[in-house]
Parts: C-alpha cells; sequence; structure tokens
C-alpha cells in the first residue's frame, strides 16, 4: 500500500498591521490617536483592566466631553479609541459643542449639557441601555455630581463608571476646594460612597442606606481617575456576632 501523500499545512493567518495590530492595547490606541488617556494622563492601563472583560462584547459606551473644545474640527480622539478596542461596541459622545463631524460607523455623539439633568437624561433615553460611563467632561465639581446623581441610577447592573480628572477638586480654581473635606467638591462625594460601600457595617441602627450604598460594589481610587464598579451590594455582616456585648446591651434598653 503506498505511503499517505501529507496533506499541506494550513496557511497561517496573516499577521494584523495598522491599526488591527495595536487594537489589543488601549495605551498604545491612545498614543495612535492621540487622546491624552495616555501621556498627559496615565489612564489607559487603568481602563484596560477594567474593560477588558468587554473586548468582544456588543455594549454601549457613553463619554461626556469629546474633547477639542469650541475649536472647529478638533476632538473625538477618544471615542475612536474606544471604537477601535471594542470592535462590537456602540461608541456614544455627548458633548456641550456640536462635534457632528466625529459620527461615523459605531460614533454617535450628541449636543447635552451636563449641568442639566434634563439634557443628560435626554441623551441617555436616545441610547437606551448604558453600559459604560465616563465622565470626562467640564472636570468641575458642581457638573460631575450632577452628571453622577442623574445617569447612575440609569446605568445597567454590572456596569463601570468613572470619573476622570478628579484633581480640579483640590483647585478653587475650577470650583474645587482646599478644605479637603468639603462636600460640594467631587472628591468628598466619591470618599462619602467609599464608606457606603461597608454601609451593613455601621453601628448607627437608624442609619437608612442610599441608593449608591445598595448599588455600589466596588471602587477603584487612581492618581486623577475614580473607577465604579455597579451591582447589588447586600454581602451581609458579622457585627451582630462579633459586636455582642454592644448588640446585647441595645437589646436590653429595647
Amino acid at each position: 500500500m503506498p505511503a499517505p501523500v501529507p496533506r499541506p499545512a494550513a496557511p497561517r493567518p496573516a499577521a494584523p498591521t495598522g491599526i488591527a495590530a495595536i487594537s489589543h492595547d488601549l495605551r498604545k490606541l491612545a498614543q495612535h490617536f492621540r487622546t491624552d488617556k495616555w501621556g498627559t494622563h496615565r489612564y489607559a492601563q487603568h481602563y484596560q483592566r477594567h474593560l477588558e472583560h468587554l473586548k468582544n462584547d456588543s455594549f454601549n459606551l457613553l463619554e461626556i466631553g469629546i474633547g477639542g473644545y469650541s475649536r472647529a474640527g478638533q476632538g473625538g480622539a477618544s471615542l475612536r479609541m474606544w471604537k477601535h478596542f471594542f470592535p462590537k461596541a456602540q461608541i456614544f459622545g455627548m458633548d456641550i459643542q456640536d462635534k457632528s463631524f466625529v459620527d461615523e460607523d459605531r460614533i454617535t455623539t450628541f449636543i447635552g449639557d451636563q449641568s442639566d439633568p434634563g439634557s443628560l437624561i435626554g441623551v441617555a433615553s436616545k441610547i437606551g441601555t448604558l453600559d459604560v460611563i465616563i465622565d470626562d467632561g467640564s472636570h468641575l465639581s458642581p457638573h460631575i455630581l450632577t452628571t453622577f446623581e442623574t445617569l447612575f441610577p440609569l446605568l445597567k447592573d454590572g456596569g463601570i463608571y468613572a470619573v476622570e480628572d478628579t484633581q480640579t477638586s483640590y483647585w478653587p480654581e475650577w470650583q474645587g476646594s482646599e478644605d479637603r473635606d468639603d462636600p460640594k467638591t467631587s472628591m468628598s462625594m466619591l470618599k462619602k460612597l467609599a464608606d457606603g460601600l461597608n454601609y451593613e457595617e455601621f453601628v448607627d441602627e437608624g442609619y437608612e442606606p442610599s441608593y449608591t450604598d445598595l448599588n455600589i460594589v466596588g471602587m477603584h481610587f487612581y492618581h486623577n481617575l475614580v473607577i465604579i464598579e455597579k451591582g447589588k451590594n447586600a454581602e451581609g455582616t458579622n457585627k451582630k456576632r462579633v459586636l455582642k456585648k454592644r448588640y446585647s446591651e441595645e437589646g436590653a434598653k429595647s
């Protein structure tokens, strides 16, 4: 019997070139599209860590602030970065300026004012499900607070909410404050949310958990960037077993 003729090896797929060759690396994409998420800042590495699980998913990403200010034809760098990192996602941007020149396949922009809850809700209603929200807008604390209070309840369970450029919280010139505990600043709000992660451990029995207490399961603080994970926060507590004396005394009082 003649020896079997070996089958030719299947050709190897060609190595990706151009943008496709760097589409797995947010830092390289940020450099390619010249967004300040890498270079001026070091955000891309953190976004890669917290968003990479969505790499090949179909989902909606909204970024507040498209860049370029009022300069004609400028802005949209980070929206293009997100588009190439997430090949199946719909990328949305909102800006107080008209940035419609950025619109293309899988990138849609809206005019909106992040200091106006009605404007934010209007944009959100046009998008539908919100899976990822990134606040890279004015960086003014009052606007950051309004945007979070308005959009976080609309974020999907399991979603990610990011606040960029939190350094302005410490700058009075940017409506921040030298008082690091000033409740009107973005960082004060964010630090309070971190306390809320542990609301089940509070010993104030009259405390009523807030919406954010009940719906934030993780927070990650980086230099000038905070990333928030949404989900049901109800793991329970062992405080009554550990603090037996406190709770036995309270029971006796009642």
